[in-house]
């Protein structure tokens, strides 16, 4: 009983420590996207550009939180697992199955990780980011349609949006591919995780 509770809290004082380095990452793409925000809005011949290259360091952020998620998930499903087959028969009274101690010895003996690559930043792109990058679409069209002056026609609207060389329909094209490319990932994983667990994951613990 004794090593059990020492387990269990070594086990939640490690998920306390990597969520909280979840928690780090979310920040740094805030702060990010606050940066470029202030950046392009700053005066009114300041360019949208700020925004767009501002995809491609939230896009490395999820990545690196995937991977710091899926170190979270290990130990976040062991506490899981001992409360859910230790503590709770110990308060309901009920009997459980013994098989669990084989699930976790296994665990330890063998260590993996619960949740691939994919499936870990769909769940962190559902969670945190899919509001962050609605954020940035927003912004970037407040900044083409109606900074400093709202556009008068259509014309004036993919003009505002061209970046360089680049005409303002092919930024414009990129844009709604980029956005639409998210969703489609968000709702692919979204689609993994409902395979795996089903629609409201009843039982899951391990992973």
């Amino acid at each position: 009983m004794g090593a059990i509770a020492h387990l269990y809290r070594g086990e939640v004082y490690r998920s306390t420590i990597w969520r909280t380095r979840l928690d780090n990452t979310t920040n740094w793409a805030i702060v990010t996207m606050g940066i470029a925000l202030s950046t392009t809005f700053s005066s009114p011949q300041a360019s949208p550009l700020p925004l767009v290259l501002v995809g491609l360091l939230l896009a490395a952020f999820l990545a690196m939180e995937a991977r710091r998620y899926r170190y979270f998930n290990v130990w976040r499903a062991r506490a899981r697992w001992i409360e859910k087959n230790f503590y709770a028969p110990m308060f309901t009274g009920e009997a459980h199955d013994d098989g669990w101690q084989t699930v976790l010895a296994r665990d330890y003996t063998a260590p993996r990780h619960h949740i691939s690559f994919v499936r870990a930043a769909g769940r962190r792109l559902r969670r945190n980011y899919v509001w962050i990058l609605a954020i940035q679409a927003v912004a970037y069209y407040g900044k083409i349609a109606i900074h400093p002056t709202p556009a008068e026609s259509l014309a004036e609207f993919v003009d505002r949006a061209a970046v360089g060389p680049l005409p303002g329909w092919i930024i414009l094209l990129m844009g709604g591919a980029y956005d639409l490319g998210w969703l489609a990932f968000a709702f692919g994983t979204l689609w993994l995780d409902q395979r795996e667990h089903g629609t409201k994951g009843d039982g899951v613990a391990m992973g």
